[in-house]
This record gives structure tokens, sequence and C-alpha cells, in this order.
């Protein structure tokens, strides 16, 4: 009965982790649609919004922490307690992206976008797609779909050195669009480091699943 009731306890933090994983992901896109209509008030909006994922962060480490106190794990089911806090965290720090967008799209105001945005919604939808892969292979404990996603990684990584080139030859062809484009860097950036987070995570899944670490 014990048991039941810790593997119980498992499953409902998996499944907060889940919803908090779509809160990131339709910041996320929320974000980069603000930008592409010029949207102040609802970049405003999901600046303010963020707080309820902050909230989310601190409730699912709590439950973790009830998890450590009441339960005393080990071996596997230490490191998948442990795995769930690193897991939180980084969703966190997406969702804090995901606000620095929204933040460039209030500093942008007004301002025409100084170019139709075309690879950024596509780095929004892979990121977007790799967190609810992430989180679906840290739940079946899939360590062959986290080495797969991880390798996504460098679809973004190639789409952000494309729009850095881009942009810096605009700001070289025409000194008045720096601030332009450099919005949009911002923007790519942050969005890249989006996937960053969930490259951390799949290597957080693979050490849970297994035990190893990337030096292994």
């Amino acid at each position: 009965m014990a048991r039941e009731h810790f593997q119980n306890m498992l499953r409902e933090v998996e499944h907060e982790l889940a919803g908090m994983g779509e809160l990131v992901v339709a910041a996320i896109e929320r974000s980069v649609q603000a930008l592409k209509h010029a949207d102040k008030a609802e970049a405003e909006r999901i600046i303010a919004a963020d707080e309820a994922i902050n909230c989310k962060r601190w409730q699912i480490e709590n439950q973790c922490i009830q998890l450590f106190a009441t339960q005393q794990p080990v071996a596997g089911d230490l490191r998948e307690i442990v795995s769930f806090m690193d897991l939180v965290t980084n969703l966190e720090r997406m969702a804090d992206h995901a606000k620095g967008i929204a933040k460039i799209v209030v500093m942008h105001d007004q301002t025409p976008l100084l170019k139709p945005l075309i690879d950024i919604p596509r780095m929004a939808e892979k990121a977007g797609e790799m967190i609810r892969k992430s989180l679906n292979a840290f739940i079946t404990q899939d360590v062959a779909a986290a080495r797969a996603i991880m390798a996504m990684d460098d679809e973004i990584d190639a789409l952000y050195e494309q729009i850095f080139r881009e942009l810096l030859t605009y700001m070289m062809e025409d000194p008045r669009t720096i601030t332009r484009a450099v919005y949009l860097i911002w923007v790519s950036h942050n969005l890249e480091r989006i996937a960053d987070r969930v490259t951390n995570i799949c290597e957080r899944i693979v050490f849970m699943v297994t035990g190893e670490t990337c030096g292994n």
C-alpha cells in the first residue's frame, strides 16, 4: 500500500508538470504571435501571466519536498524526484524566455517589424514540439526519444545562425535598421535558449533512467 501511494504521488507530480509544460508552450506561441502582430497589450498580458507559471513551479517543488520528507525514496525513486525538480526549473526558465520575447514586443511598440517573420515562427514551433516531446519522454522514461529530441536542437541552432547572419546583413547595409534588427536577434536568441533548456531536460531523462551522465 505504501508503494502504491508513492507511485500515485509521483503520477500526480507528472500531471502537474505536463500542465506546466502546456502553459510554457502557450506562452512561447503567444509571445511570437504578439510580435508578429505588434500586439503590445497581448505582450503585457503574457508578462503578467508569467507569475502563474512561477507559482506552479514552487507548487511542484513543494510536492517533491513532501515526497522526500514522507516517502524516504531510494535509488531510482530518488533520481526521479530530483529529476522532477530539475525539469520544473528548466520549464520555469523557458517561461522567462517567453516573457523576454513579450518584453521585446513592448519595447518595439508600434514600430514596424524590420522584415516579415519566417524563421522565428519556425523556431517557436520547433521549440514547442521539443518541449511536448521531452515531457512525454520524461513520463514514459524513453531514453531513445530523449536522445532524438536532443538532436533536434541542431535544427534550432541552424535557424538561429541563419537569422543572425541575415539581420547582420541588414545592419551593415543600413545602420538605421540596427535597433529593429537587434530586437529580432534577441527574440531568436530567447528561442535558441529555450531549445537548450529542452536539451537539459533530455539529458536529465537519460540520467534518471540509466544513472549515466554525459561524461560516462
